[in-house]
């Protein structure tokens, strides 16, 4: 599934139930990178469940190196109102430290681009940290776009209860 012009080291696969451990490392991994561990609350059953259930929420392509995983990119589709179509969401990409700077990141965004266009996606997105540097020039090497008017907007917890209730929400509470 990697570029035919980008030899790569890693062999990009779509993920298999007996890789939900591996993807839950890293997404562990990935929360304490963000300094999110507090918020990581998923269980091994949950993605399982999220992964591999009768309704799968999403998907996860994986990055292996000689058999070991090395990488992941956690995926769903959303879609365009203005276009149409469908589009790809990355939800989450994470390299483990020793395959950093080997191509593994590149080699995952070209495979999703490519499943992007033959799944007929009118587009490619994913959202990066402002204070993520390296990787906001890292993505924009590759052609992307970072979007500096738009901002994302997100409901959880006892917010999420009192919108769905109609209620007033507690001040501060997300």
């Amino acid at each position: 599934m990697s570029a035919p012009d980008m030899p790569s080291a890693f062999e990009i696969r779509p993920a298999r139930p007996g890789d939900v451990a591996a993807v839950h490392a890293m997404i562990g991994a990935l929360a304490g990178f963000e300094k999110l561990e507090h918020l990581y609350v998923a269980t091994e059953a949950d993605l399982a469940e999220a992964l591999f259930g009768p309704r799968p929420a999403a998907e996860v392509l994986i990055a292996c190196q000689n058999g070991t995983p090395a990488a992941f990119a956690l995926f769903f589709h959303n879609f365009s109102t203005f276009l149409g179509r469908r589009g790809l969401w990355l939800e989450d990409l994470y390299v483990q430290p020793a395959y950093r700077r080997q191509g593994c990141a590149q080699a995952l965004l070209r495979a999703l681009a490519e499943l992007a266009r033959a799944r007929g996606c009118g587009r490619f997105e994913w959202a990066v940290l402002d204070w993520n540097a390296p990787a906001i020039e890292f993505y924009q090497s590759l052609g992307a776009t970072v979007l500096p008017d738009w901002r994302i907007v997100r409901v959880v917890g006892s917010t999420l209860e009192a919108m769905a209730d109609g209620s007033a929400p507690e001040p501060g509470a997300s």
